[in-house]
Formats: C-alpha cells, sequence, structure tokens
C-alpha cells in the first residue's frame, strides 16, 4: 500500500513540474509524436494479407470488423457506437462518407503488423492507422513499447475521422493541421493536455501558425502538443454551430477542385489569415482572464486532477484486461488439455477386446458374461 501511494505522489509531482506555469521547459516532451499518417499510396500497389482464420468477424454491411475473440468485449463498444460515429461525421462533413471501411484489430503491435499491407507497414509507434485509399482501418489492443491496454474507442474514432475526410473530400489535398485536427476533435483525445497545451501557447505568445504547421508538421517534444491542441481548436472553430453552413459549402468546394485556401475564403468570405487572427483573439478572450483571477496556478491544479484520474483509470482498466487475457488463455488450455484426456480415455468396446471377455447379445445389444 505504502509502495502505491509513494508511486501515487511522484506522478502528481511528475504532472506537476510539467504542468505549472514557469516549471515546465520549452524542450520537454508534453504529447507523443503522431501516432499514425494518413498514407499517400497508390491502393493497387499495396497487397493486404488476409484475416487470421482465427479472428472473429462482426459485418454490418457497411463496415466489417475483425478480431481475435478474446477481445469481444472490448470491440463490442465499437460496433455498437459504429453506426452513431458514421452518423455524426456525415452530418458534420455534408457528404455520404464510410460506404464501405474495414476494422482489423490486433493483440499487439506486432500482431497489428502482420495485418497491414507488406509495402506499408504501420509507424512503430501507433497504436492505430488508416490506410485511407483502401479504406482500411488498423487498431491494436496493447500500446506500442507498453503492456497498456489503449483508449480503443478514442482511437477507433480518430481513425474513421481520417477516412471520413477522405471520403468527403473525394480524395483532394487538404493540410496537415486540418486532417489531424479534424481526426482529434472528433475522438476527443487528451482534452485536458491540449487545454493546457494551448493556454500555455496562447499566454506566452508561442502559438504557431498554421501555414508552418501544414509546411512542416513538428514530430517531438513541447512543439507537437501546441500542434495538435491548435489544429483541434482551429477546426472547431470552423465547426462552430453559426458557421456549420460554411463549413459544409468549405468541403463541398474543395471535392469540386477548389484549393483549399480558396473554397474557405469562398465559403466563409474570409480569408484564412484573418480566420486565424480572428481565432487568436478568441484565444485571448478564453485565456487571458485565468492568470488575473489565478494567479495561473487554480486551472492547472484541475487540470492536473484529471490527468491524474485518467491516468489512474486507464492503468487499472489496462490491469483488469491483461488479468482477463491470461484468465480465458488458461482456461482454453485446460479445455483442451481435458479434451485429450477424454480422446485417451479408452471405449469399452477396447476395454472388452483387450480383456479378451466372452460377449452375449442381449434385446440388440452386447454384454460381457463376468
Amino acid at each position: 500500500m505504502k509502495t502505491r501511494l509513494a508511486r501515487f505522489f511522484a506522478l502528481v509531482i511528475t504532472i506537476c513540474a510539467i504542468a505549472l506555469p514557469g516549471l515546465a521547459r520549452a524542450d520537454e516532451p508534453v504529447l507523443a509524436p503522431p501516432r499514425d499518417v494518413p498514407l499517400v499510396l497508390r491502393a493497387e500497389s499495396l497487397k493486404v494479407p488476409p484475416v487470421p482464420a482465427t479472428y472473429q468477424q462482426k459485418d454490418l454491411g457497411w463496415i466489417k470488423f475483425s478480431y481475435v475473440p478474446s477481445a469481444h468485449e472490448r470491440v463490442a463498444p465499437l460496433i455498437r457506437d459504429a453506426e452513431e460515429i458514421k452518423a455524426r461525421l456525415t452530418d458534420e462533413l455534408g457528404q455520404p462518407v464510410l460506404t464501405h471501411v474495414e476494422v482489423r484489430i490486433a493483440r499487439t503491435p506486432e500482431e497489428m503488423a502482420t495485418l497491414a499491407p507488406l509495402e506499408a507497414p504501420p509507424p512503430p509507434y501507433g497504436s492505430g492507422v488508416a490506410y485511407l485509399q483502401l479504406h482500411l482501418v488498423l487498431l491494436t489492443l496493447q500500446a506500442p513499447q507498453s503492456n497498456e491496454g489503449v483508449d480503443l474507442d478514442e482511437v477507433f474514432r480518430h481513425e474513421l475521422a481520417h477516412v471520413a475526410l477522405e471520403d468527403a473530400v473525394a480524395g483532394r489535398h487538404v493540410p496537415r493541421w486540418f486532417n489531424e485536427g479534424l481526426a482529434i476533435y472528433e475522438s476527443q483525445e487528451n482534452p485536458w493536455l491540449r487545454m493546457k497545451s494551448l493556454g500555455d501557447a496562447a499566454l506566452s505568445g508561442t502559438l504557431l501558425p498554421l501555414a508552418d504547421i501544414d509546411k512542416s508538421f513538428p514530430d517531438g517534444g513541447y512543439e507537437v502538443s501546441v500542434a495538435y491542441a491548435e489544429s483541434a481548436d482551429f477546426v472547431r472553430f470552423m465547426m462552430r454551430k453559426a458557421d456549420h453552413e460554411r463549413f459544409v459549402r468549405m468541403i463541398d468546394r474543395v471535392r469540386a477542385g477548389q484549393s483549399f485556401d480558396r473554397a474557405v475564403a469562398d465559403a466563409y468570405s474570409s480569408d484564412l489569415k484573418k480566420m486565424e487572427f480572428q481565432w487568436h483573439e478568441e484565444l485571448n478572450r478564453r485565456f487571458t482572464y485565468i492568470p488575473a483571477l489565478t494567479g495561473g496556478s487554480l486551472i492547472w491544479v484541475f487540470v492536473i486532477g484529471a490527468l491524474v484520474y485518467g491516468y489512474v483509470k486507464k492503468r487499472r482498466r489496462a490491469k483488469a484486461t491483461l488479468a482477463r487475457w491470461e484468465k480465458e488463455e488458461a482456461a482454453a488450455l485446460d479445455a483442451i488439455q481435458a479434451a485429450k484426456e477424454v480422446d485417451a480415455r479408452p471405449t469399452f468396446e477396447q476395454i472388452v477386446a483387450k480383456a479378451d471377455l466372452p460377449r452375449v447379445e442381449h434385446e440388440g445389444g452386447w454384454h460381457t458374461l463376468h
């Protein structure tokens, strides 16, 4: 018990060092690098291996799930929510999307790699990847380089959003920040951490220009967390209720062949740079009052609390999942051993033949004399 408490307080101290203003260094990593990269490859050049025969499948018509039977409990919420996710993306993008999708769910990152096209393996740090032209999504139950379980629903929504956007714009080019921002916005991943990154950057005047993010998306460190936070929040800004029709018109114009910047200008009657300036003003209104009211500390107390709660919950869920897998595997081994023992037992006829006992027929059956 004391060891667990020590680890808990050590975790809190570590998060405080990252989260409290003035203590975090700009070169400290806050979020991991992108866990997936939308792949731009010729579909006909890719060879997709077949799903293992041991996998269980669930076909909903437009989407097919393939997964190991022991993962059914974790996959069931994805199957249940798939229609709702598709309906939401269709409404928000204003186009028919996700007419056909294949989702393969592996136990480990190594197993996920065996389900991917040989010419385009998933990134080693990825818990999910979307092959857009193939309408193929790969997920893993276990996080890369660790034994922890992943938030499967979150990763599923993220990758499905990538495929839906590809459908909505008919494969036309959109900026990297828009593609990643939409996926993060739809999956609602790391909301507290994104708020902290966005608030820090807004208060310190270190926001990254969207054009710079599109030219060279950061690949690690503090900047990648800011880039993701900005991308998701600017997509939210574009999709506000009052601007939803404009957002749909913008998607339609990109689909028709307009460049992204021109489509934004025509749909919103404002160029992207002006919209970015307006967004900056909104950020200033959202974050600049916090230091005046709290000295910059209270908000991060809530952030820390949410991060710790989420971490502890994820750890417990991962341990429970691994324990369940071990129990299921042990039960399966016991069942196999029991079946072998039953098969090894001699039949009545074998016993009689070996003992060479005399037999007589009575009422249609053979009986021994003893």
